[in-house]
């Protein structure tokens, strides 16, 4: 396979229902299902992320924005983000405020922010989960929340260069990271956060930083 895509087009692709996987550092290929994202939020969405939002949300790589959907549709100002052109249109499909951005570029009301996402192991943008929590602390008020969706215990911290193939066309590298329940503590204390609470749902963890 040569490498065709940029990531960005490969998102794109795989959000207009084509074939995807993702390959890590040679591993073998894993399926990369967006269509998960692009149903209505399910109960373990509600209860690890909806139900915790009640002040201006921002949903740091929206996807297909089922969140911050459910969000606007409960009249909260809410703000979704993506790299994805593809994604962001979804998003406003389902009326929501969405924006083609990184993370890392300049976001629409910085530092008033009442609550900030990072679902979806969205906490691997960019292979550097401490200079995002920082980001994204930036974001937020003073007393703002950050929601992290991270995975079960065993991993640890893990970097990782991800490749996605979409009907057997491989995008360019880019740097992902993932992060178990047992790191999210050392990380958020490196970006001056601490951990608040932890909820599980299933096979699903999400944590709740709040400024140290």
């Amino acid at each position: 396979m040569t490498d065709l895509l940029q990531p960005v087009d490969a998102y794109d692709a795989a959000f207009t229902g084509r074939h995807a996987s993702t390959i890590d550092d040679g591993a073998s290929p894993q399926p990369f299902d967006v269509s998960i994202w692009q149903r209505p939020p399910d109960a373990a969405d509600h209860t690890l992320f909806v139900s915790r939002c009640t002040g201006p949300t921002l949903d740091v790589g929206c996807g297909p924005g089922r969140l911050v959907g459910e969000l606007t549709a409960r009249g909260l100002k809410s703000l979704g983000i993506d790299v994805s052109p593809e994604a962001v249109r979804q998003t406003r499909v389902r009326g929501a405020e969405a924006l083609c951005l990184d993370v890392f570029d300049t976001v629409p009301d910085e530092g008033s922010w009442h609550y900030a996402l990072l679902a979806d192991g969205n906490v691997g943008i960019g292979g550097d989960p401490v200079r995002l929590l920082r980001r994204v602390r930036e974001l937020l008020r003073e007393d703002g929340v950050l929601v992290v969706e991270v995975g079960p215990p065993g991993v640890g911290l893990r970097k990782v260069r991800r490749r996605i193939v979409v009907d057997g066309i491989t995008s360019g590298a880019f740097d992902w990271a993932v992060v178990s329940v047992d790191a999210i503590d050392d990380l958020a204390a490196e970006a001056g956060l601490n951990v608040f609470d932890h909820r599980a749902v299933g096979d699903r963890h999400a944590v709740t930083l709040l400024r140290s």
